[in-house]
């Protein structure tokens, strides 16, 4: 003898089991946000003096500032160009992009890639960025590429300053280019 049983959830979720719809406070398309700063003293509006600090520009951004957990997300991806004291260029781009605002973390997701004023590439699948303290960190796969010593380093696990010159590196392998003279 053999008994069978299906059921099918017909149930209807309402009150606290029920989803609520999350939507943005705004939503802006083909977005070009300039950082800037003064470099001077402001004086009075016509003698205003800034420096540009970095430059988003992002296809579509979606505003949740409204939530008790305030962030601002790029759906479609973002590129991110940065400029240092000598205003030297560097790069980011991401497929996706989260901006917290109350922790003052940037998670970016998909094919990350940071290309520096120097020609240093970095590349992971997911990085985050502490704006506080100004450091970039992944435990994600990553590649990283410097022409200054000509080698290119693969690991897991990642973190730095954001110009990337305190690099702690984990689960490394790599390639570099040893000249005679060096030997």
């Amino acid at each position: 003898m053999a008994m069978l049983f299906s059921c099918n959830d017909n149930y209807e979720r309402v009150g606290v089991e029920a989803k609520k719809a999350v939507y943005p406070q705004g939503v802006a398309n083909n977005l070009v946000f300039t950082y800037t700063e003064t470099t001077d003293p402001v004086k009075n509006e016509k003698e205003v003096t800034s420096k540009v600090l970095a430059v988003l520009t992002a296809p579509v951004r979606e505003d949740f500032n409204n939530l008790s957990f305030p962030r601002e997300v790029f759906p479609k991806g973002l590129e991110v160009e940065f400029f240092d004291d000598k205003n030297q260029k560097s790069t980011i781009t991401a497929d996706y992009g989260i901006s917290y605002s109350t922790t003052k973390l940037i998670s970016l997701q998909g094919n990350v890639v940071i290309n520096t004023h120097d020609g240093k590439q970095f590349k992971t699948p997911q990085l985050y960025y502490d704006q506080t303290n100004k450091w970039i960190f992944t435990q994600e796969k990553f590649e990283f590429i410097n022409p200054e010593d000509e080698s290119v380093m693969y690991g897991q696990g990642f973190d730095s300053d954001k110009d990337l010159k305190q690099v702690n590196a984990h689960k490394t392998t790599g390639l570099k280019i040893i000249k005679d003279e060096e030997i």
